[in-house]
């Protein structure tokens, strides 16, 4: 997607909305040094190319471990941001290297990960090392270098987990909540946000779908015909990070409230003509993700776009959610993707896939 293709939608969209953070989230930006870990990755490359069309930050790192992909970055954003564009290669187990990147650094988003399912099963100590030795090494290289925003990246598989992937995200995530009692005097602040599966993104379901209906499938594979999946869109990821830091006090776990729809729907939509085949579900996945537990409603607050669950830290105030008119949910509540009350029809998926806000 080019460079310039989301720049009024995404100003329209938080200059317009009611609550006051979106009209704050892109003046967060200005002036500030940015650093993506993961930056080369899918968020990242849509996150760098929305924060420097949207915003004037004064400079946006890609930290990564591929100087292939950083290359390609770089080209496809063009020669007119190198000024702002600091392209730093290393990896998130490698804290000095960290440190190096963020020195200087306002507001760091941690996208790296080891995000594949079966791939972490079978390989659980690389998992853990990226995923919550990484977690561990952005905290301390942030304090370290007196960054004063970080927010990290979720997933809903880290609620109520099943697999190791979700194990070690659910682990990143108590992580970087904690930080926030190590800052002291510092003041930097820690926060995550998590949502479900990205529209499109590399090794969802939709674009495995399309690939086989371009190759000529005879049926398209269904795991199981109940389940059912959270979707966000990659550009509304980015918008909900960028308002989140112009929210966060620290500590929090945002969750955007966004659609459903069950996988046999979608297969239906992207084919109608092809009958189905149930393969029956991998090792470690889930018939529905939970982005908020029952345990967790306890902690938890709506706003008009969000859930917010809150820390149990002693500085925490509810005075600033209270002003943007947040509620504390009902006791019991659950967030989950088999009873959400938004689902997405063929329609809606349509103009998903097509960019639509």
């Amino acid at each position: 997607m080019p460079a310039t293709s989301n720049t009024a939608s995404l100003s329209q969209r938080l200059a317009s909305a009611p609550a006051d953070w979106h009209r704050d989230a892109l003046a967060e930006l200005d002036g500030a040094s940015v650093l993506v870990t993961g930056g080369t990755g899918s968020f990242g490359r849509r996150f760098v190319e929305t924060i420097l069309t949207a915003a004037r930050p004064r400079r946006v790192i890609i930290f990564s471990r591929d100087e292939f992909k950083q290359y390609e970055m770089q080209q496809h954003l063009g020669p007119e941001w190198g000024s702002r564009l600091r392209f730093f290669i290393g990896d998130v187990r490698d804290r000095e290297r960290l440190e190096m990147a963020m020195r200087d650094v306002d507001l760091c988003v941690h996208a790296a990960a080891l995000k594949h399912v079966p791939a972490a099963e079978y390989n659980p100590m690389e998992c853990i090392h990226t995923n919550v030795y990484g977690a561990e090494n952005v905290v301390r290289a942030a304090l370290n270098t007196g960054v004063r925003k970080v927010v990290a990246l979720s997933t809903d598989k880290a609620a109520n987990p099943i697999n190791l992937y979700g194990a070690s995200k659910l682990a990143s995530d108590k992580i970087f909540i904690a930080a926030n009692n190590l800052t002291g005097s510092l003041g930097t602040r820690f926060s995550v946000v998590r949502y479900g599966n990205v529209v499109g993104s590399r090794g969802s379901v939709l674009p495995f779908f399309r690939k086989l209906i371009d190759d000529g499938a005879q049926t398209l594979p269904i795991t199981d015909a109940r389940m059912t999946r959270f979707w966000i869109t990659l550009q509304h990821g980015v918008e909900f990070v960028i308002s989140s830091f112009a929210l966060m006090q620290g500590g929090e776990i945002f969750v955007p409230k966004i659609p459903s729809m069950r996988i046999v729907d979608m297969a239906r939509a992207m084919a109608p003509h092809l009958p189905h085949r149930v393969v029956g579900i991998r090792p470690g996945e889930k018939l529905h993700e939970v982005m908020i537990t029952e345990d967790d409603s306890r902690q938890t607050f709506e706003l008009a776009d969000r859930y917010v669950i809150e820390p149990a830290f002693t500085f925490w105030s509810h005075e600033s959610y209270e002003k943007l008119g947040a509620r504390p949910v009902p006791d019991g509540f659950r967030y989950a993707s088999d009873t959400n009350t938004d689902w997405l029809d063929a329609d809606r998926l349509t103009a998903l896939l097509a960019g639509t806000p």
